[in-house]
């Protein structure tokens, strides 16, 4: 029995704006993110499964992340439920992508918010071991299920 980390790319846009924040993120702004998620699980040892030799098909592992995380994120506006109401009303009417959280859009906490999500969603024979987020091409954030337990 052996136990891998298997690792799947995904890359998108995203703006957002930090309330109250004290430097240039208080104004909207956008990123290219890049997002890595690894998981931990058995090789399947199914001789004859189309899935044999496999922890998890890529293609399922994408399909599950761009449906929970990159569509809804991707091209959207996401801003903290604390914005005056006014200005909540003036961002839905400058994008159709808004996405309004009960917390500060920083990467670190869109990293715990996407673990809570797929943790939700994979398979059981699979975890999630670590998220990696780049806000920009020299800044990331992580999460670690070890650092979570």
């Amino acid at each position: 029995m052996s136990i891998i980390r298997v690792t799947k790319k995904f890359h998108f846009e995203m703006a957002h704006a930090l309330f109250q924040y004290d430097g240039l993120c208080r104004n909207i702004h956008g990123h290219t993110y890049n997002l890595e998620i690894t998981l931990l699980g058995e090789i399947r040892n199914e001789p004859g499964h189309p899935k044999d030799g496999m922890v998890i098909d890529f293609g399922n592992l994408k399909q599950l992340v761009k449906k929970h995380i990159v569509n809804k994120f991707d091209h959207s506006l996401v801003v903290n439920s604390l914005f005056p109401a006014e200005h909540i009303e003036a961002f839905k009417k400058a994008t159709e992508r808004l996405i309004v959280l009960d917390f500060q859009p920083t990467s670190e906490n869109m990293v715990v918010y996407f673990a809570k999500i797929l943790q939700q969603v994979l398979p059981s024979n699979v975890s999630l071991f670590s998220i990696r987020l780049y806000e920009t091409a020299t800044s990331y954030t992580e999460w670690f299920a070890s650092d979570n337990e």
